[in-house]
């Protein structure tokens, strides 16, 4: 590798907008702001909704499904 062409890699703390949660992690940025994290995110913590794809399901049966 040559030497001074590469940023330098730090260690930062990641701050979650949605939930405050904060957490290491390593990056050429100096600081990072993340709209969701893991601790949020509804596929992560199991709390998904699955209801507007099945409304939209019945909704298509309803106009073009069998009568």
């Amino acid at each position: 590798m040559k030497t001074g062409i590469h940023p330098t890699y730090n260690k930062v703390v990641v701050h979650c907008t949605s939930c405050g949660n904060e957490f290491e992690s390593g990056s050429t940025l100096k600081d990072i702001k993340v709209d969701t994290c893991s601790n949020c995110h509804p596929f992560y913590t199991g709390r998904q909704r699955f209801a507007q794809a099945q409304g939209r399901i019945e909704k298509f049966n309803r106009k073009y499904g069998s009568k």
